[in-house]
């Protein structure tokens, strides 16, 4: 029977209905118990695992999130760069949803990640938005970019978001060898789009200025009347005589 749900939902993925290869999957640990969900997961292939799990809908909970092992997710995570999202809001949610889903194991979930290649890529594309913050972080030890005073330094607890704050702080303190390998790259990133935010701004100056110091454009001459002197006749009408 596991054989079979396997297949079946894999041909649902192929088919575009994630919902219902979910539902063969969760009807699956109903039947079988969770750790025949687990094996049959890691039967999957990556790419259908990620289309499952990107699926996540932050208004239920989801059984394959809860059972998905860290190795399990960390090869589903590398596939999702393959997507080419550039917003990367499926890659947030997913990580989110998954790394913190327990506590207890959300150190494995970020050293499987490490594990696997193209794993601290995937963390960086995670950042990417909050890139000056984490570089500010790096320094100071705090994601607020105005304070950089003694002191200033947050602690576990202060960002318990259960989002990038987190995982970031979990980084840099007790995942250091992984950080050192995300934040240098976010830092170059960070320049490159300072940079060209610049340039954009300048261009957008001189052509303002241009349009500033543009000559008038020439206007038609005007139509001007001549009235005729008082006591004139005009050679249009007929003489009254």
């Amino acid at each position: 029977m596991t054989n079979a749900l396997i297949v079946k939902a894999a041909n649902l993925i192929r088919n575009g209905d994630i919902a219902g290869a979910e539902f063969a999957l969760v009807s699956l640990a109903e039947t079988e118990g969770d750790y025949a969900l687990v094996a049959a997961l890691d039967t999957l292939p990556p790419k259908d695992l990620l289309a499952v799990i990107r699926e996540y809908d932050t208004s239920k909970e989801s059984v394959v999130n809860l059972l998905v092992t860290p190795e399990q997710f960390a090869r589903a995570v590398v596939m999702e760069r393959l997507y080419g999202d550039h917003s990367h809001v499926r890659l947030r949610g997913m990580v989110n949803a998954v790394l913190f889903r327990d506590d207890s194991q959300t150190g494995e979930f970020i050293e499987a990640i490490g594990d696997v290649d193209g794993g601290c890529e995937a963390l960086i594309d995670y950042l990417s938005e909050r890139d000056e913050e984490v570089v500010h972080f790096v320094t100071y030890d705090t994601f607020n970019v105005n304070r950089t005073e003694e002191g200033d330094e947050v602690d576990k607890a202060e960002v318990s978001d259960r989002d990038w704050k987190e995982l970031t702080w979990l980084l840099k303190h007790e995942h250091p060898d992984m950080f050192e390998q995300i934040w240098p790259v976010l830092k170059k990133r960070m320049k490159e789009r300072l940079r060209r935010e610049a340039e954009l701004e300048m261009l957008e100056q001189q052509q303002l200025d241009q349009a500033d110091h543009a000559e008038p454009s020439e206007q038609p001459p005007r139509k001007t009347t001549v009235k005729p002197a008082p006591g004139a006749v005009d050679p249009g009408e007929e003489s009254a005589l």
